[in-house]
């Protein structure tokens, strides 16, 4: 009975110093390394981010999607919607099963259709219903105007279906060369004057651009006045415009007494592929500045005073020109083309 005492006692303390060593091992993890974070954009405007996140020797990842939201990811991919546009600082955490850390940051900017922070969608048309535009919405100008609308634009503008219409979710205003009443192109121009009119905000427009040479497309608001007190002393705001001889270069101006015609205020910017995919076209407006952006990026803010007339309600217009002073030589070979308008929002 001695013997074995002596055996039990020897032997315990060993295999209590085993057991720890082991347990001690265990804990042993390496830390993350190599982190990579990358993040593709939604081209859809619907404000949807896919984050891929990858390190060695990670278990997990924590995101802090740069606008208070957080969450833990095991995989490290990610799909986020943001519920507003912005541009975001987004970090991520990849920790290893020890609990060690290595961190990265990227940043993001989303054009969302959820709107800005703190803004109401006050208005809008989303172009659903195939046929013709709202006319609880939109009026025409039609004709050509005094002197092709005072810019010696080539077009005739009708309200008919092959100028203008919608079908499969979009507008489409088409430019057509035909000989109509004296002249060589038609076209569309629409106008929410009398129906829908806004002082400070930001508009969206959800645009496709066509490439003829001479072509005009333009995305702009006019002052309430107009009637009244004339062009310019009512004021224009020219959100987009661009012409079909320099295809993917976006005019954003101002006119106003004293900066008319070809002395508007303005400024341009280089986007890609402006006749194959839809970019947004906006313009935030307040009685401290306006701020022209395409895709959430700023090129072009003015600031505004009491001095301007852009402190008054202005309407919305929309139309495709055709030459003139600014759409310039219009290419023989052309036969059609079309601006298409994914939608516009009015936010207050």
């Amino acid at each position: 009975m001695k013997y074995l005492k002596i055996i039990l006692i020897l032997l315990m303390p060993m295999a209590f110093s085993n057991c720890s060593k082991s347990s001690s091992n265990g804990n042993m993890s390496p830390a993350p390394t190599d982190l990579t974070v990358s993040a593709a954009i939604s081209t859809d405007n619907s404000g949807n981010v896919t984050f891929t996140a990858t390190a060695t020797n990670a278990v997990s990842y924590d995101y802090d999607f740069g606008n208070g939201t957080f969450q833990t990811v095991p995989t490290g991919i990610i799909t986020y919607k943001y519920p507003s546009s912005g541009t975001y600082t987004v970090n991520v955490i990849a920790k290893s099963s020890g609990g060690q850390t290595i961190a990265k940051t990227v940043q993001v900017t989303v054009v969302s259709n959820g709107g800005p922070a703190g803004m109401t969608l006050v208005w809008s048309d989303e172009f659903n219903t195939d046929g013709a535009p709202d006319p609880s919405k939109w009026g025409y100008d039609t004709g050509t105007g005094g002197g092709g609308w005072g810019n010696n634009e080539l077009e005739y503008y009708t309200s008919r279906s092959n100028n203008v219409n919608v079908s499969n979710g979009t507008l489409k205003i088409t430019a057509v060369k035909e000989n109509y009443n004296g002249s060589a192109y038609t076209s569309a121009r629409m106008l929410s004057n009398g129906k829908f009119s806004f002082k400070y905000g930001r508009i969206e427009v959800s645009a496709k651009l066509p490439a003829g040479l001479g072509t005009w497309p333009a995305i702009w608001m006019l002052g309430n006045n107009f009637s009244t007190a004339g062009w310019p002393n009512c004021g224009e705001i020219d959100i987009m415009e661009q012409r079909g001889s320099e295809l993917n270069k976006i005019f954003g101006t101002l006119h106003y007494p004293g900066h008319s015609g070809a002395n508007g205020r303005g400024s341009t910017t280089i986007i890609q592929n402006s006749s194959a995919q839809f970019h947004l076209y906006a313009l935030d407006w307040s009685a401290a500045s306006i701020n022209f952006s395409i895709d959430g990026n700023v090129f072009f803010t003015v600031p505004n005073d009491n001095t301007l007339p852009f402190n008054q309600n202005f309407f919305v217009i929309l139309n495709l020109a055709m030459g003139g002073s600014f759409g310039g030589s219009v290419d023989p070979n052309f036969t059609s083309g079309t601006m298409e308008v994914d939608y516009v929002r009015v936010y207050q």
